[in-house]
Formats: C-alpha cells, sequence, structure tokens
C-alpha cells in the first residue's frame, strides 16, 4: 500500500443462493433488484436508502471512518434467491468485473461481497471462479477480504484465493452492517502487516435451513462457542451452514478459522469446533408442524380473543431460498375450513396482479392463482375475491433484514377472499418485512393470523408482532422443503446427514 496516496480498495460481488432445483436465475432477475457498476454504485451507497448489500455499506462506512482511502467501483449485483444463473450471464459479468478490474489497476486491496452459494447452469463453483479471477489479476501480494452469508458453500479454492473470509454469524441476518465493518477491520490489520493463517474444515453435514437460527438450537450454540474461541491470535471464526438445495461437491458445514499469524492457532481452533459440531449432528433435524394442526391453531385463536395471535411460516416455499412464493396449499386449506381475521402475504403471481389492478379498487372477480402452473408445487387455485388496494410495489424495509434498504415488488395489489386478505406482487420477494404488508394499509396488530412466504428472516421483521412461541412452521410442499429426504439431489458429497441418517465420520489428521 502506498505511504503517500490514499489506499485504493476495489468493490465487487455477484450475490446470489443458488437452489438447483428452482427456474433459472436471469439477468432481468438482476436488473430488477440490483445490477449496478462503476460509479452507479457510489451514487447509490450515497443515497439514503441504498439498494446495494448492507455488508458493501458497513465494509465502506468503516474504511470511511479509519483510513484515507479511494473507493474503486467494480461490478455489484444482488438478486433474491433463485436457481441456477443463467451461464452466459454470468460469464458476461465475470468478463465485465475482470475488464473494470484490469483497468482499475494497481489496486492495493480488493473486497467482495458475494453470498457464497451460487451456481450457474453449467458450473458448480462460479464463487470460486470470481474469487480466483480477482486473484489472478491483482497478484499474490494485494489482499483480498470476502464477505459470504452464513448460508455459503465453501470451496477449498474460495479459501486459497482469499485473505480473509468473514460469514455472517445471526440468522435472521441482521449483522450485515457488523460483517461489512470487521472485514474492513480485517483489511487494516492486512496493511498493518499481519500475514493470515488459514484453517478450513467442512464436515458431512448439510443442515436444513430451519436447524440454522442463531437465537438457540444446534446452530446458535455452534457459533457462540466459536466466538469464545477469539483471542489474541485468532482473528476470525466464520462457521457456515451451507444451502442444501444448491447441490454440489462443496455442500457441507463449513468451519474457517483465521489466524494473525501461523502458530497452529488457526488449525488447533477449527478442530475444536469441529469435534463439537459433529457431537451435535443429530441435533440439525427439522421439526415441522403439519399443515392440518396450523389451520386448527388457526381456527382455534380465531374463535378465542383471549388467545395470543399466530404467524404461520410457509417454510417450503420461501423466494429467499428459491422458491416461487406462489403456492397456495396453505392459503387455500385456510379458506376451505373458513378462518377469519387473516392476513397472507407476499404471493408473487404477476398475471393476478396485472388483472386486479386493470380492474380497479372495489372491483370483485374470480381470482386464479397460479393459472399457468409453473411446477407440481404451485398448482392452480380459484377464489371469488375483491380488490381493495393497488399499488407500484416500491417501499423501503422497516425492521430485520431489508431494514433501510429500498425495495420494488413491482405491481401490488390487496385481495379481500373473505376471512383472508392476501397481498399478490410482482417481482418474486420474501415476506421478511412487515412494511410488505403495512404498505397496503393492513394493519397486522390487529390480525388473528398472519401467513409468510418467508422462512425465517420475517422473525426479525415481525417480531414486533410475533414472539418464538407464536411461530408456526408449516410443513407444506414446495421447492424450498426443510425435509431434505423429499429431493433428488445429484452432487451432494454421500453419504451427508441428514439426507443420510448412517454418517461416521472423524477430523482429518
Amino acid at each position: 500500500m502506498s505511504e503517500q496516496q490514499p489506499c485504493r480498495v476495489a468493490l465487487l460481488g455477484l450475490m446470489l443462493e443458488s437452489n438447483s432445483f428452482a427456474p433459472v436465475t436471469t439477468e432481468e432477475d438482476y436488473v430488477n433488484r440490483v445490477y449496478l457498476a462503476g460509479d452507479e454504485i457510489l451514487t447509490d451507497l450515497a443515497s439514503s436508502d441504498p439498494m446495494l448489500p448492507t455488508e458493501l455499506r458497513g465494509f465502506c462506512k468503516e474504511m470511511d471512518s479509519r483510513i484515507d482511502w479511494t473507493p474503486v467501483p467494480i461490478l455489484v449485483g444482488l438478486v433474491e434467491a433463485g436457481g441456477p444463473l443463467d451461464h452466459k450471464f454470468f460469464e458476461l459479468s465475470l468478463n465485465e468485473m475482470k475488464k473494470r478490474l484490469e483497468a482499475a489497476m494497481p489496486l492495493d486491496a480488493v473486497y467482495i461481497s458475494n453470498h457464497g452459494a451460487m451456481i450457474t447452469t453449467e458450473n458448480n463453483d462460479p464463487d470460486g471462479e470470481i474469487f480466483a479471477m480477482v486473484r489472478d489479476i491483482v497478484g499474490p501480494d494485494v489482499p483480498i477480504v470476502v464477505t459470504l452469508d452464513l448460508h455459503g458453500n465453501v470451496s477449498q479454492r474460495m479459501v486459497d484465493c482469499a485473505d480473509v473470509i468473514v460469514a455472517y454469524r445471526t440468522n435472521p441476518h441482521v449483522d450485515m452492517l457488523s460483517r461489512g465493518k470487521e472485514a474492513a477491520s480485517a483489511l487494516l490489520e492486512l496493511f498493518g502487516g499481519i500475514i493470515p493463517d488459514v484453517s478450513f474444515l467442512r464436515l458431512p453435514v448439510t443442515p436444513p435451513t430451519v436447524t440454522l437460527l442463531t437465537e438457540s438450537g444446534p446452530y446458535a450454540d455452534l457459533i457462540n462457542y466459536g466466538q469464545t474461541l477469539i483471542d489474541e491470535d485468532i482473528l476470525n471464526v466464520s462457521i457456515l451452514g451451507g444451502f442444501a438445495y444448491s447441490d454440489t461437491p462443496k455442500n457441507g458445514l463449513a468451519i474457517i478459522v483465521t489466524a494473525r499469524w501461523a502458530n497452529g492457532a488457526a488449525e488447533r481452533v477449527a478442530r475444536q469446533i469441529a469435534e463439537r459440531a459433529w457431537s451435535d449432528h443429530e441435533r440439525y433435524t427439522p421439526i415441522l408442524t403439519p399443515l392440518d394442526e396450523a389451520v386448527e391453531r388457526v381456527l382455534e385463536v380465531g374463535r378465542d380473543p383471549s388467545l395470543k395471535p399466530v404467524i404461520l411460516a410457509d417454510v417450503a416455499d420461501n423466494p429467499g431460498g428459491g422458491g416461487n412464493g406462489n403456492t397456495m396449499w396453505i392459503i387455500e386449506a385456510l379458506h376451505k375450513a373458513g378462518a377469519t381475521g387473516v392476513i397472507a402475504g407476499v404471493i408473487n403471481d404477476p398475471a393476478l396482479a396485472d388483472e386486479a389492478t386493470d380492474l380497479g379498487e372495489g372491483a370483485s372477480f374470480t381470482a386464479v392463482f397460479n393459472r399457468v402452473e409453473p411446477d407440481q408445487f404451485s398448482r392452480r387455485f380459484e377464489v371469488e375475491a375483491k380488490v381493495l388496494r393497488v399499488r407500484d410495489g416500491d417501499c423501503v424495509g422497516r425492521r430485520g433484514f431489508y431494514a433501510g434498504r429500498r425495495m420494488n415488488l413491482g405491481r401490488s395489489v390487496l385481495l379481500d377472499l373473505g376471512g383472508i386478505q392476501v397481498v399478490v406482487i410482482s417481482i418474486r420477494t420474501q415476506c421478511a418485512d412487515p412494511m410488505f404488508l403495512e404498505m397496503m394499509g393492513l394493519d397486522i396488530g390487529k390480525a388473528r393470523a398472519v401467513v409468510v412466504k418467508s422462512r425465517g428472516h420475517f422473525r426479525a421483521g415481525f417480531n414486533e408482532f410475533f414472539d418464538h412461541d407464536q411461530v408456526i412452521e408449516v410443513d407444506a410442499p414446495g421447492l424450498t422443503s426443510p425435509i431434505l429426504s423429499r429431493f433428488d439431489f445429484k452432487n451432494l458429497p454421500r453419504p451427508v446427514f441428514p439426507v443420510d441418517q448412517e454418517v461416521d465420520w472423524v477430523i482429518p489428521a
């Protein structure tokens, strides 16, 4: 790093959590959410409600407060979890990153903001491709620091190409700003002369998403234990539960320990964490509520106002995990049972949103959900409905995962199905923020039950209305079912728990 001039740090990332069983993610998906290059990145960062990944904002904020530096914006893409990325668009993005990075040389460092669980239609490790491209351009001596989602699937190539990898520690993800700041702090230590020593271990465990909460449970215990091992030797402990639906050879609970120097501390700590993780691996077994029991619970709280209201998580159709966000199993069952006082959202059905918008507020019609069934889970559902509100879907997140982030849900409508009010949107998004319902004029505090298309991030957004004991994780069909035995995995390293029940493992010598 030059002592006379501000250090030049490149900023880049292509974030996607890929579900190999979901429809292909395309260029249009990125354009509808976030795909910015060059000065567009700096303009967004300077806005009052940026669209960019929160960790990137945290990184820049920490650098601003501690050092004279020049951010060098390259390319940043962010999209809702989906299927494999169209490989041609990945290559286009990779080449654009490469061209801009080469033009930006010389650089003093690079910060990469990726998810870590991306696959393309042709490549099982595109994150590794990006890391390797960056390393090839900047050379072996320029520091590369990375932030990853704790659902990332880590390859040896990713570890080898980066100096420091910092993963989220909270699920729901509410620590992205802090992890970005931590990555900046790590970079400053690299500038100060430390030579990191990294130990990486992967276990034959692919935890279902609902078992990876960090408030309580096996993953919470493991994350907390790892943090107790940080001392003057250890710079960072990252424990990534991974994302089983990516279905890659690099799947598996990953432990990355970064020490400030090569004195054996990184390997010692990584092995300690691995022992603890393996001793607990059978706890990563999901427990869900059958649909009929969930419906009965809603009817019960509807009849008895003295009971606490409930929130039903449609964990098997979570857009944040690649689900289409349009299955109607829960809503159809509630409607058939005559449930009242229910709010549901957000259902991704652009055709229905367009029709209701054209009809206008106050119109009654036969609403057809999934008129063209996209998969075996998203079956057609017809119901009499009234259009209560029409909106453009532009909003700013209020709490939790999306707090302070500008969002666009596309053309959005509120439909009354008689006892059930449903928010229908046009750009697939998980219902992790109460604003997605409130922008339609709904009063969540008055509902007896709320149904959300989300796996876990809704907890941080809706916890002002619902405590842990009011949450019901419903077992229904969908592309993100936590019951992993329902999926035809092709590439997972086998045997692996809990897809396989009989798994033996010892820490490699």
